[in-house]
């Protein structure tokens, strides 16, 4: 996305990553289509030590976008071994293009997990998760109104359910979860009526207040299959026409 909406995600203030930074979205990019550099050509290129470059091949590395292999040195690895966990990796991507069936890929997971996490929140909540998910909600009724960060405001109602779920797992997704909800949103808010999306975040946040775990389980469930209906349509593609539901339909003829 030309406008990258997720600048804020760096670890600025750092060398070494700021270069990461750099070198990953190259990778992601496709401009090391020849090979990877070498670690002499690299540190000439971006006019830095060795050493440093040695520190953000060891973090690309753990991001599975590089390994060092005998006889070969460092090399990219396929896109299937990059860790689409790491909320980097997966920016990069979602900002190299749009990518409907990785947005859908991430909704499923997220079908998979939100609707226990608010489960959670319902019974393990404390008062400051509850503040906190009281906090988003009021922000997302005032966003209405043209006031405040409508995206901003719905991200931080589902972080804050992950956090008050209490489970240590889930609250490790919060970034993650930041990430592609921020590019996600950009896209089925344009054709999803603000009011229906507030009432069905208001809906879960009142069950989770209430203690109620299967309304709050219920609650966020809907909201993640109106996503998953959503998104192809926010592509221009007819929900059954989505590569993601052709797969599905071949495979299961």
């Amino acid at each position: 996305m030309a406008d990258d909406v997720f600048e804020q995600g760096r670890r600025g203030g750092s060398l070494t990553y700021d270069l990461a930074e750099s070198v990953g979205r190259s990778i992601i990019a496709g401009e090391f289509r020849d090979g990877f550099p070498t670690e002499g050509e690299l540190a000439k290129r971006l006019g830095v030590s060795r050493n440093i470059i040695r520190e953000v091949v060891k973090i690309l590395s753990a991001k599975g976008l590089l390994s060092a292999r005998p006889r070969q040195g460092t090399v990219i690895e396929p896109e299937s071994r990059w860790n689409l966990l790491d909320p980097d990796v997966l920016r990069w991507l979602l900002n190299r293009e749009f990518s409907v069936d990785l947005l859908i890929a991430f909704a499923e997971a997220r079908l998979a997990f939100e609707p226990h996490a608010a489960a959670m929140a319902a019974r393990r909540a404390d008062a400051a998760g509850r503040a906190a998910i009281t906090k988003a909600i009021d922000g997302m009724r005032t966003s209405i109104t043209g006031h405040g960060d409508r995206i901003a405001a719905d991200v931080a109602f589902h972080v804050a359910v992950l956090e008050a779920s209490g489970n240590p797992f889930f609250r490790e997704l919060r970034e993650l979860v930041n990430t592609a909800l921020r590019v996600s949103m950009r896209h089925t808010y344009r054709i999803k009526d603000p009011a229906i999306t507030l009432g069905q975040h208001e809906q879960t946040a009142e069950a989770i207040l209430a203690g109620d775990a299967e309304g709050a389980y219920l609650g966020m469930q809907r909201m993640m299959l109106d996503v998953l209906s959503l998104l192809p349509q926010s592509a221009g593609e007819p929900a059954h026409q989505s590569r993601t539901t052709r797969r599905r339909s071949a495979a299961a003829s």
